[in-house]
């Protein structure tokens, strides 16, 4: 005789960067499993993989299709996260701050249900680099960064492979030239000639 399945609730949530609506469930024993077995490994790949892997374990769309886990950005994969660690554990977080001034901890609590993600009203995804060229850059995913220490970038070289990897497209006056068209090398040494004030706007 098969066992009873024991119900599991399900909540309503946001994707920030698509605007799109979604339902999750806390996560059960197996998901915390995969939790304590990349807290073991306390590598950023065992971590980032885990948390994909609970956030595609978790979350459907309304349309009950999985959540496209390589196309989420890191701030998607982290706000998820929150939402099911408030449902799953406790929906408040127990944290200390070291005061530099004084040299103390100071013990405080932040409510998870609070947290939003928020957005700078003048942020805008097309950066001038130039009188005539530009680029339109795309969010980071985790996958950007798992395949940074898939390839041991070094931490020097991290901000470049970065913004490498985010540009969706490069235009000037005339035309518009996708980032997918172009190789990783031409990427490089285009983000490699700009301005170093380009450069940190984009970084900011």
């Amino acid at each position: 005789m098969a066992l009873p399945k024991l119900k599991v609730p399900l909540f309503d949530v946001t994707i920030p960067s698509t605007n799109k609506d979604a339902k999750f469930r806390p996560f059960l024993v197996k998901e915390e499993k995969i939790l304590l077995m990349a807290q073991a490994g306390g590598t950023k790949k065992d971590i980032i993989n885990a948390l994909k892997q609970i956030i595609n374990n978790c979350v459907t769309m309304l349309d009950g299709s999985s959540v496209n886990i390589d196309k989420l950005t890191t701030f998607d994969l982290e706000y998820l996260f929150i939402n099911i660690r408030a449902k799953s554990v406790d929906n408040v977080v127990k944290l200390k701050y070291l005061d530099h001034e004084d040299e103390k901890y100071y013990d405080f609590e932040v409510p998870l249900d609070s947290l939003e993600v928020v957005y700078n009203p003048e942020h805008t995804n097309k950066i001038k680099v130039d009188s005539d060229i530009g680029i339109i850059m795309k969010y980071p995913t985790a996958s950007m960064i798992l395949e940074m220490e898939t390839k041991n970038v070094s931490e020097e070289n991290a901000p470049i492979h970065m913004i490498t990897s985010c540009i969706d497209s490069v235009y000037d006056a005339e035309n518009v030239y996708p980032a997918s068209e172009s190789s990783d090398e031409e990427l490089q040494d285009f983000v490699e000639s700009l301005s170093v004030s380009s450069f940190s706007d984009i970084l900011i």
